[in-house]
């Protein structure tokens, strides 16, 4: 019963990731100062948002794979309170496409399929293996996010308050998986995210 249970949460977390306006349990982040943006910039931002919100679909399937296999309760519970972070990311960056005039990626089934389907081989393989793609991957988001900060235009004060507090909690979700017994995964399989995370962002900025 507990599976099934389990397994529903899954199905109900991947139809509001993909199917629905997703909303957070925190107001998204404001600047104090208003945007100012002319259309191509405005343009440019909505493509590096949607880039961002690929990967807050993303980062609900990989948790909510890893949460579904785990046996340790524990552990479940440390990836419902990332993935519920990660839905605020959601619907902050979904808001954010809204405002700037911009559509989500086409592919976003197609991600969140793959990287479903990643978080179940880490979570089946075992709890230190699992937490250590969460602490990879998290690692990356921050570079990541760290350059798209760079990347926005200098008077898209909003997108910028938003990847800052982003940036802030995928750091935390990386330190907290360390602390729990992340395994440091080999060189190749790090290579490998860092292949596949190129693929998506270069597809998203367009499709």
């Amino acid at each position: 019963m507990d599976f099934l249970d389990n397994l529903t949460a899954a199905a109900d977390i991947a139809l509001r990731a993909l199917n629905t306006t997703p909303r957070g349990s925190r107001p998204c982040p404001r600047p104090q100062t208003d945007d100012q943006l002319d259309a191509a910039e405005k343009k440019w931002s909505g493509e590096l948002m949607r880039v961002n919100h690929v990967g807050e679909v993303c980062a609900q399937a990989m948790y909510s794979a890893q949460a579904l296999v785990t046996r340790n309760p524990a552990l479940r519970e440390q990836f419902a309170r990332a993935g519920k972070d990660e839905m605020d990311h959601l619907a902050w960056t979904s808001q954010r496409l809204d405002e700037l005039g911009t559509r989500p990626s086409l592919l976003n089934p197609l991600w969140y399929a793959g990287a479903f389907a990643i978080g179940l081989m880490a979570g089946r393989a075992k709890d230190s293996v699992s937490l250590g793609f969460v602490s990879e991957t998290e690692k990356q988001v921050e570079q990541h996010l760290d350059e798209h900060l760079n990347k926005l235009p200098v008077g898209d004060a909003t997108s910028r308050a938003i990847l800052t507090q982003m940036c802030v909690d995928e750091a935390m979700h990386a330190r907290e998986a360390d602390l729990a017994g992340a395994e440091s995964l080999p060189s190749t399989i790090r290579v490998a995210m860092r292949v596949t995370a190129k693929l998506m962002t270069t597809s998203a900025l367009k499709i």
